[in-house]
Protein backbone atom coordinates (compact mmCIF):
# COMPACT_ATOMS: atom_id res chain seq x y z
CA UNK A 1 0.00 0.00 0.00
CA UNK A 2 1.06 3.56 -0.60
CA UNK A 3 1.76 5.20 2.75
CA UNK A 4 0.22 8.32 4.25
CA UNK A 5 2.08 9.78 7.21
CA UNK A 6 1.24 12.31 9.88
CA UNK A 7 3.28 15.40 10.77
CA UNK A 8 5.19 13.26 13.27
CA UNK A 9 6.20 10.85 10.50
CA UNK A 10 4.09 7.93 11.76
CA UNK A 11 2.25 5.98 9.07
CA UNK A 12 -1.46 5.87 9.85
CA UNK A 13 -3.27 5.05 6.63
CA UNK A 14 -2.31 3.63 3.26
CA UNK A 15 -3.96 3.42 -0.12
CA UNK A 16 -4.26 0.05 -1.85
CA UNK A 17 -1.47 -0.93 -4.22
CA UNK A 18 -3.70 -3.27 -6.20
CA UNK A 19 -6.78 -2.23 -8.22
CA UNK A 20 -8.66 -5.06 -6.50
CA UNK A 21 -8.04 -3.22 -3.24
CA UNK A 22 -9.79 -0.14 -4.57
CA UNK A 23 -12.70 -2.30 -5.75
CA UNK A 24 -12.86 -3.92 -2.30
CA UNK A 25 -13.02 -0.48 -0.66
CA UNK A 26 -15.74 0.69 -3.06
CA UNK A 27 -17.91 -2.39 -2.56
CA UNK A 28 -17.47 -2.47 1.23
CA UNK A 29 -18.40 1.21 1.53
CA UNK A 30 -21.35 0.74 -0.83
CA UNK A 31 -22.89 -2.08 1.18
CA UNK A 32 -21.96 -0.48 4.52
CA UNK A 33 -23.55 2.87 3.69
CA UNK A 34 -26.64 1.21 2.20
CA UNK A 35 -27.14 -0.90 5.32
CA UNK A 36 -26.96 2.21 7.49
CA UNK A 37 -29.34 4.06 5.17
CA UNK A 38 -31.83 1.18 5.33
CA UNK A 39 -32.00 0.97 9.14
CA UNK A 40 -35.42 2.70 9.36
CA UNK A 41 -36.96 0.27 6.85
CA UNK A 42 -35.40 -2.74 8.57
CA UNK A 43 -36.74 -1.51 11.90
CA UNK A 44 -40.22 -1.01 10.43
CA UNK A 45 -40.39 -4.49 8.91
CA UNK A 46 -38.28 -6.57 11.30
CA UNK A 47 -38.52 -4.56 14.52
CA UNK A 48 -35.72 -3.28 16.67
CA UNK A 49 -33.69 -6.43 16.15
CA UNK A 50 -33.68 -5.92 12.38
CA UNK A 51 -32.60 -2.31 12.75
CA UNK A 52 -29.81 -3.22 15.15
CA UNK A 53 -28.56 -5.97 12.84
CA UNK A 54 -28.52 -3.57 9.88
CA UNK A 55 -26.64 -1.01 11.98
CA UNK A 56 -24.07 -3.59 13.08
CA UNK A 57 -23.64 -4.92 9.54
CA UNK A 58 -23.20 -1.46 8.04
CA UNK A 59 -20.80 -0.45 10.77
CA UNK A 60 -18.87 -3.69 10.27
CA UNK A 61 -18.31 -3.04 6.57
CA UNK A 62 -17.31 0.59 7.10
CA UNK A 63 -15.12 -0.27 10.10
CA UNK A 64 -13.48 -3.06 8.11
CA UNK A 65 -12.68 -0.58 5.35
CA UNK A 66 -11.05 1.82 7.80
CA UNK A 67 -9.08 -1.09 9.27
CA UNK A 68 -7.99 -2.19 5.78
CA UNK A 69 -6.62 1.26 5.05
CA UNK A 70 -4.87 1.49 8.43
CA UNK A 71 -1.48 0.30 9.60
CA UNK A 72 -3.18 -2.48 11.59
CA UNK A 73 -4.28 -4.52 8.58
CA UNK A 74 -2.78 -7.99 8.27
CA UNK A 75 -2.96 -10.54 5.46
CA UNK A 76 -5.20 -12.95 7.40
CA UNK A 77 -7.87 -10.27 7.69
CA UNK A 78 -8.59 -10.70 3.96
CA UNK A 79 -10.05 -14.09 4.88
CA UNK A 80 -12.09 -12.51 7.67
CA UNK A 81 -13.43 -9.94 5.18
CA UNK A 82 -14.40 -12.65 2.69
CA UNK A 83 -16.16 -14.70 5.38
CA UNK A 84 -17.94 -11.61 6.73
CA UNK A 85 -19.24 -10.73 3.26
CA UNK A 86 -20.44 -14.29 2.60
CA UNK A 87 -22.15 -14.46 6.00
CA UNK A 88 -23.95 -11.20 5.23
CA UNK A 89 -25.24 -12.71 1.99
CA UNK A 90 -26.34 -15.91 3.72
CA UNK A 91 -28.09 -13.92 6.47
CA UNK A 92 -30.41 -12.32 3.93
CA UNK A 93 -31.35 -15.72 2.52
CA UNK A 94 -31.88 -17.11 6.01
CA UNK A 95 -34.38 -14.33 6.74
CA UNK A 96 -36.10 -14.01 3.35
CA UNK A 97 -35.89 -17.51 1.87
CA UNK A 98 -33.32 -19.42 -0.12
CA UNK A 99 -34.63 -18.71 -3.60
CA UNK A 100 -34.92 -15.73 -5.90
CA UNK A 101 -37.87 -14.53 -3.81
CA UNK A 102 -35.32 -13.27 -1.27
CA UNK A 103 -34.72 -10.34 -3.61
CA UNK A 104 -38.40 -9.30 -3.63
CA UNK A 105 -40.32 -7.22 -1.08
CA UNK A 106 -44.06 -6.79 -1.47
CA UNK A 107 -43.99 -8.28 -4.96
CA UNK A 108 -41.39 -5.82 -6.25
CA UNK A 109 -37.70 -6.28 -6.84
CA UNK A 110 -35.74 -4.87 -3.89
CA UNK A 111 -33.00 -3.03 -5.76
CA UNK A 112 -31.08 -2.35 -2.54
CA UNK A 113 -30.92 -6.11 -1.89
CA UNK A 114 -29.50 -6.73 -5.36
CA UNK A 115 -26.96 -3.92 -4.97
CA UNK A 116 -25.80 -4.89 -1.49
CA UNK A 117 -25.53 -8.60 -2.21
CA UNK A 118 -23.72 -7.95 -5.49
CA UNK A 119 -21.29 -5.64 -3.69
CA UNK A 120 -20.75 -8.24 -0.96
CA UNK A 121 -20.11 -10.95 -3.56
CA UNK A 122 -17.53 -8.78 -5.31
CA UNK A 123 -15.96 -7.93 -1.94
CA UNK A 124 -15.62 -11.62 -1.07
CA UNK A 125 -13.92 -12.38 -4.40
CA UNK A 126 -11.61 -9.35 -4.10
CA UNK A 127 -10.68 -10.31 -0.55
CA UNK A 128 -9.76 -13.85 -1.58
CA UNK A 129 -7.79 -12.52 -4.55
CA UNK A 130 -5.93 -10.04 -2.35
CA UNK A 131 -5.23 -12.74 0.22
CA UNK A 132 -3.72 -15.01 -2.42
CA UNK A 133 -1.65 -12.22 -3.99
CA UNK A 134 -0.29 -10.42 -0.94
Amino acid sequence: MAETTTATGVQTFSTPENPAGYLAVLTALTTGILHLYLIPGATATAGTTGGVLFALNGTGFIGGTVLYLSKYWRKGLFLVAAIYAVLSILAMFMVHGWGIEAFYRGGSLAHWAVITKTAESILAVCSLYLYSNS
